[in-house]
This record gives C-alpha cells, structure tokens and sequence, in this order.
C-alpha cells in the first residue's frame, strides 16, 4: 500500500498541494484526475520521490521514502515501473534495447537472462516481433506498448503511468488502459495513473482521486461517481453530453 498523509507542497511561496490523504492498495488501477491546474502532475512526483514536499508523508509498504538511506531509496526506485506522457523511448536504441535499460541500470543478470526477460515482456503486451524495430518506425499505441514493457521489466512493485492514453485515438486508448489493467491485476501491483480522460476513469477506475485547486476534493470508484453530489466532480465528469446521458441512463438503470 501506498499511504499519504496531509501532504503539503508549495512553489515560491504558492501553496501546490494542500494536504492530500489518500491511499492506493496493490492489485487496483488508482487513478487520479483533475483540472489542469489542479495539481495532480506536482503529486505524482512527490509520489515518484522527484519533489520534496513541506510537510505530511509518503509511506510505500510503510516504509515513509525520506526517511529512507540513499542505499533503501535506490531499492525502492529500483521496484519502480513509470510510464511517461510521451512513452518517452530513446530513439538511438532499438525497442528490446530500451526494454532491456532498467534491467541494465538496476540488475546484476547476464545478457542471457536479460534477453530472456525481454522476450517475455515484449511478448506479454503483444509486440513479440518488433525487438529490432527503431521507436520512430513504431505507431503511438506500439510506442506505449513498448514503454509499459520497459515499466514492468523489473517486476516492479509499483506502476505509475502519466497520461498513458496521451495523443492516442479513442480504440488504442482502450487496449493501453485494459493492458494496464490486465497487468495490475496479474501481477498484483500498486498502479496509480495520472489522467484527465473519462474514457479511463470509466473502464478501469477502480479507485479514482480527484484533485481541485491542490485539495482532494473526492475520491471513490467509477460506480461511485455517478451517484456522487459533489458539484466540483460532476462539473468535471459531465462537462460533455455523452457523460450527462450516461449518468442518466446509470441513474434509470439503478433506481
């Protein structure tokens, strides 16, 4: 579990997060979501460890990451997956090569078990014949397919996926969020994902934090929202009139 406690983080003086509470458990997709503005990219990174923050705490498996030696926050980092925005491969490298980075930088295997564990993550997402591909002859859903492999290469504890569905059409974007779904629950990770796109929160939100103005204003599941009164959330979720008819066809459907 990842346990966070009155979380405060400011910038020149400009108060970011306000005192955050939550949790996020293992075997769920934790998503969080918000306006731009929100703060929701300022807490991913205090989760990542990239931002010290004021007060409050981080705990991952209760282990609270800045009390942690250099030596225990290297471990930790080390049982890491991160799914940057824009997949973010090197170009100069082929795709089992930028699978294979973190097994490199974090391991001691020999090129023969690193190879191994390529080709079983290449093939887990589906892209067993693409290992000498370069990333620019990749499409945008196969560059994600190939940065979820990297994050899970080192059987990570932890996956965090920021705008994993970023510049990708409305069909790819579902087989990224059931992949990542899929592996959450397989592996029995902590998965938490960044996202401002309904469509996700609707077919994996299995827990879904939202964010305004550096508060958490709700959390609950993608049942839940429906039925939530929370002005500042259905102002959020049915800003369009696809969500406003689904809400009600929810709403007929369970009264």
């Amino acid at each position: 579990m990842i346990e966070v406690k009155d979380l405060h983080k400011s910038f020149n003086g400009v108060e970011i997060l306000k005192g955050i509470s939550t949790t996020f458990e293992k075997g769920k997709t934790n998503l969080i979501i918000g306006q731009s503005g929100s703060g929701k990219t300022v807490f991913l990174k205090c989760l990542l460890g990239l931002f010290n923050y004021e007060s409050g705490s981080i705990a991952y498996d209760g282990n609270v990451f800045f009390n942690l030696t250099e030596d225990e926050k290297r471990n930790l980092r080390a049982k890491i997956g991160m799914v940057f925005q824009g997949s973010a491969l090197f170009d100069s490298m082929t795709i089992a090569q930028n699978v294979m980075f973190p097994l490199k930088m974090f391991t001691k295997q020999s090129k023969s078990e690193m190879e191994d564990r390529v080709n079983f993550v290449l093939k887990r997402v589906n892209l067993d014949n693409a290992h000498n591909k370069m990333p620019s002859e990749a499409s945008g859903g196969m560059q994600k397919r190939v940065a979820i492999a990297r994050a899970i290469v080192n059987n990570p504890k932890y996956l965090f996926c920021d705008e994993p569905n970023s510049g990708l059409d409305p069909k790819t974007s579902i087989v990224i969020d059931n992949l990542i779904q899929e592996i959450t629950d397989e592996y029995q990770i902590i998965t938490v994902i960044n996202s401002h796109d309904m469509n996700s929160v609707m077919e994996i939100g299995e827990k879904i934090v939202f964010l305004k103005n550096g508060l958490k204003e709700w959390e609950g599941s993608k049942e839940t929202i429906f039925k939530t009164d929370n002005e500042a959330v259905t102002d959020f979720v049915y800003s369009s009139n696809l969500f406003k008819k689904v809400r009600k066809m929810y709403i007929d459907e369970n009264s």
